[in-house]
């Protein structure tokens, strides 16, 4: 498991959190001032300067419920509220659209290409905003927003500091190194199978929810089209060749993506798949199946449970009292009814699977003398045993 793998996983599952809000908020026809505020709210809060630092320190990849908790604080971090429903289907966009990303790259490090193209729709988001607050700024009836265009300038510079920190922190990585943070993301989606309209539409996703992985096209960068044997002689000097029909059209890649603030990247992976040609976005399963490996223990590991205290912690936002008045519900589905059945599926789910669960009653374990001696004596008690990082971390970020 790589410890680079946070940080990738995190920005690219926010970066398609804000492709996928625009696109609701348009087609509710929610207000212009209110769509610019959750936009702000929602990427201030994620690419939060003291967050971002504790996220690029090299650590293990939290589990699949932390994760999903940060973006459930993270989607409520403005005036905007999502039910369990619309919040489900969210995640799942989420998830599917970058585990379809990941599994397209042709080279383990187009995963950074990907995670740029995210952050460069996200700076493209910020910069339109802004321009629309400071005309709003110039307008005699809108001196609020003069306040909000100093907000935006200071979130642009988030934005380029996560710029800074990807370079920094994955420039110079090896192909092996992007190649195990591929593996460890792809097992972090693994039995991940929610189906998605878009992807059934175009034909790259089965009725099962698994990926068509497409067996022709572009060829890696630096990598030859299929279609020559050559041979060499035992001083590795190629004698002659033959061509046979590779099956399949290739083409080769001439300039590879650029690292660059505003570099060409090359690839259209990482960017935004929703338009308002194609405002259904998903196809909910009959019944979501939760595999063994997605359970998860009533008594979590101290060490997650600490990290996601932090990130919890960071990204509790607490609306303003003048605000409570604006909020506003988001749709993620067609139409309410649609919702209110979603709504409905999961809890009726809910309750089956609460049916199964077995509690075991275990009060009485200290009635036991003898067996409490024995248990005594196999104690080990570590003195050197390190403090949890978790601890230090949330008292460093109290203060924020």
């Amino acid at each position: 498991m790589s410890l680079n793998t946070l940080p990738l996983l995190f920005v690219n599952l926010g970066g398609e959190m804000v492709y996928i809000l625009d696109q609701r908020l348009r087609a509710q026809n929610i207000s212009a001032e209110k769509a610019r505020r959750v936009m702000h709210d929602i990427v201030g809060t994620m690419l939060n300067r003291r967050f971002m630092e504790e996220l690029f320190k090299p650590q293990e990849l939290y589990s699949k419920k932390a994760v999903r908790t940060v973006f459930d604080r993270l989607a409520h971090a403005s005036i905007m509220r999502l039910n369990a429903a619309s919040m489900d289907k969210l995640y799942d966009l989420m998830t599917m659209a970058f585990k379809y990303q990941v599994s397209l790259c042709l080279r383990p490090n187009d995963i950074l290409l990907t995670t740029l193209n995210h952050l460069d729709a996200i700076l493209k988001f910020v910069e339109e905003i802004d321009i629309a607050n400071e005309k709003a700024r110039c307008c005699s009836c809108c001196l609020r927003w003069f306040s909000h265009f100093f907000e935006w300038t200071t979130i642009t510079s988030q934005v380029e500091y996560v710029y800074e920190l990807l370079i920094e922190t994955y420039g110079s990585l090896s192909d092996g190194d992007f190649h195990l943070i591929r593996q460890t993301i792809l097992n972090f989606f693994q039995d991940m199978h929610i189906r998605v309209s878009i992807f059934l539409k175009d034909k790259v996703q089965n009725s099962n929810g698994r990926f068509v992985i497409p067996t022709n096209g572009q060829v890696p960068h630096k990598t030859e089209v299929p279609g020559t044997i050559k041979y060499f002689d035992e001083k590795g000097s190629p004698t002659y060749s033959e061509s046979f029909t590779p099956g399949s059209h290739f083409n080769d890649v001439q300039l590879e993506g650029s690292y660059d603030l505003h570099g060409p990247r090359r690839t259209n992976l990482g960017t935004n798949m929703y338009s308002a040609s194609r405002i259904e976005t998903t196809v909910s399963p009959a019944k979501t199946v939760v595999h063994s490996s997605d359970l998860e223990t009533s008594a979590p590991n101290p060490l997650a449970k600490a990290q996601l205290d932090l990130l919890s912690s960071l990204l509790s936002v607490e609306p303003r009292q003048s605000e409570n008045k604006t909020e506003f519900r988001l749709n993620l589905f067609n139409t309410d009814e649609e919702e209110e059945e979603a709504s409905a599926g999961c809890s009726k789910l809910s309750d089956e699977e609460g049916s199964l669960v077995i509690t075991i009653d275990a009060s009485k374990k200290n009635k036991n003398p003898a067996l409490n001696k024995v248990m005594a004596d196999m104690t080990v008690e570590d003195q050197c045993a390190p403090a949890d990082k978790g601890d230090d971390l949330l008292q460093l970020m109290d203060g924020l």
